[in-house]
Order: C-alpha cells, then structure tokens, then sequence
C-alpha cells in the first residue's frame, strides 16, 4: 500500500483515570509535563466556578505552567451535561493538537471521559421530556433512594455505578430504557466502538483500606480548608440545594447541615461514607472500560511515574522524545 493511500493517523489522546484521592493530579503534572501535554478536566464539577474546595480543584499556582481546560467555565447554575462534555472537547482536542501539545484527560467522571474516549453518540437514543418530569416528581414525593430502586429494578449495573443522589443520570438510564426497551449497560456496550483516537488510557487504583484512609483525611482538610462556608456562600446565592451542580460530593452532605437538617459531624461522616462509596462506584465504572493499563498508585512514585512514561510511549509507538531525559528524585521531579 502507497503511502497515499493509508488512512490518515489518527490524533493522539492521553487519559488518565481512578477513583477519587487515588493521586491523579499530583501525577498529571509530571506526566504533563514530561510529554509536552495540556490537561482537559474530566471531572463534571469542576465545571463550575465557585465550587473548589469541595471538588479538590487545582489552584493556578498549583498548575505548575501547564495549561488546564475546563475549570471554571460554567455558573453553578447551569446543567452543565455529558454532551456539553463532547462537545468542548471536540473542539479543545484538535487545538491543542495545533499547537503541537499532546490532549490529556484527566479525571473521575466515568461517563465522561469514556464519551470522548469512544465516540458516544448520545443524540441517537433521543429524550422524553414528559417521562423525566414524571421521575422527577416521583423522586421529590417518595426519596431518591425510590427512585434509584426503579432503575435497579431494570438495569441492577448501572444501578450499582450510580449514587441515588445522581437523580439526572438515574433518570436518564430509566429514560435510555423507556425509549429503547435496552437498559443503559447494553446502551453503552452498543457505543464501545473503535476509537477515533490513538488511546493511551492508564488507571490509578491502590489498596482499598489505604484509599478509604486518605479520603478521610481529605475529607478533613476540606472542612479545616472552608468548604462549609463554601456551600454556604453558594445556598446565599440563590444556587438551590437540588441544581445539578449542587449534586457533587461535598456539596450535598455539607448543604443539610447549612440547611440545619444535619449536625456537622454527622454531615461530615456522611460525606467520607458518600466519598468512599463514589470511589467504589468509580472504580466499577473503569474496570468495565477496555483499554485501561492500571498502575498501583499505592506503590513508589518515581517508580510508577518512569512506568507511565514506558506505557506511553510504547502505547504511541514513539520514543521518550516529549520527555526531559533528566533523572528523577525520590519526590518523582526531574532533579
């Protein structure tokens, strides 16, 4: 075969994915910059301006010079969606590849960053707006935890992957199913097409009792950081308790006792229950996606970190040739 006539190389696209706490942004950086990259949040909060100390956000001091894309883009009022998702990144991938920068996902939310990563075409399904009132009104007269009962009734899986706090997800795999008889599991197995991407997708997991003990402790520093006065700055401004933005970790639990329906140590247990329950649920999610090489993040830094590059390149089929060739120190940085 000619040259000519090969199919055009696809563009590169680097993710990086694990539950909550596991330590992806600290290894993002390094990864970032080693392999010349721009970091794309694929976290459905961070979204939101306003909303840092509860999503763990990154300060711009913290960024170390790398370029992030979708921080801080919406107000909180604003249904920010999967398909807003796409679509952004539609357009952020091939820029970033313009410029000669290598597109790097990083993040937790699993139906996202698997939307970009495949393709998914969300628009086919179609919607039913009549359908999502009626479940809308059925959660607010008799609990989410009914609600997600209907949707474990049908599709046990993603029941099992999704919070009954993710009223809007829980209603739209209850919908997925009215409009096409398939739960949302055979939905999403139906997408899993080729790639329009040159993946290279790595998971972080590590020891589940050491990943519970650092989200209690993140947990921790959060309300020492503010986070109370953050919700309670954000109820003061007229975001209502159920905004699909108020829905994310942290800001639910923490909005009951604001709202005087919890004492604060019970809002905080809550929350690291909740928190330990999303990383278990994250984790679900991503050991059913294909492609994903894991790395122990519980184990030496430096020693994953040279592990990622090697799965980089080997995934890319290209030498170290984004990588300054400088030795690491025992913290994992080029000394």
């Amino acid at each position: 075969m000619s040259p000519a006539s090969q199919a055009p190389a696809k563009p590169k696209l680097l993710v990086l994915v694990g539950p909550t706490a596991v330590g992806k942004t600290r290894m993002s950086l390094d990864i970032a910059k080693a392999w010349n990259a721009e970091i794309i949040s694929g976290d459905s909060i961070q979204v939101y301006k306003g909303m840092d100390i509860g999503t763990a956000k990154i300060k711009p001091e913290e960024q170390e010079g790398v370029p992030h894309h979708l921080i801080d883009i919406c107000d909180p009022l604003h249904p920010f969606s999967v398909a807003e998702f796409q679509e952004r990144c539609a357009a952020l991938i091939p820029e970033i590849g313009r410029r000669g920068k290598l597109p790097f996902i990083v993040g937790g939310t699993g139906l996202y960053v698997e939307s970009v990563a495949y393709g998914y075409d969300f628009a086919e399904v179609g919607s039913d707006d009549a359908f999502r009132e009626e479940m809308a009104r059925y959660a607010l007269e008799n609990g989410a935890e009914a609600l997600h009962d209907k949707l474990r009734a049908v599709d046990p899986e993603a029941a099992q992957r999704l919070h009954p706090n993710d009223q809007r997800r829980v209603i739209r795999a209850l919908e997925v199913h009215r409009l096409t008889g398939m739960t949302f599991t055979e939905q999403q197995e139906g997408q899993k097409k080729t790639s329009p991407f040159e993946l290279c997708i790595i998971g972080l997991t590590m020891d589940r009792a050491v990943l519970y003990a650092r989200i209690n402790e993140r947990v921790d520093k959060m309300i020492e950081e503010g986070l109370v006065e953050e919700v309670r700055g954000l109820l003061d401004r007229g975001i209502p308790a159920d905004a699909v933005s108020m829905h994310g970790l942290g800001y639910k639990e923490i909005a009951l006792y604001v709202q005087g329906h919890l004492a604060l140590p019970e809002a905080i247990e809550l929350l690291k229950r909740d928190t330990r329950h999303f990383a278990k649920r994250q984790l679900s999610w991503f050991r059913h996606m294909k492609d994903i090489i894991w790395i122990d993040a519980g184990e030496n830094f430096n020693k994953n970190l040279q592990a990622i590059h090697a799965i980089i390149a080997g995934k890319f089929r290209i030498e170290l040739e984004y990588t300054f060739n400088q030795p690491f120190d025992d913290g994992g940085n080029a000394q």
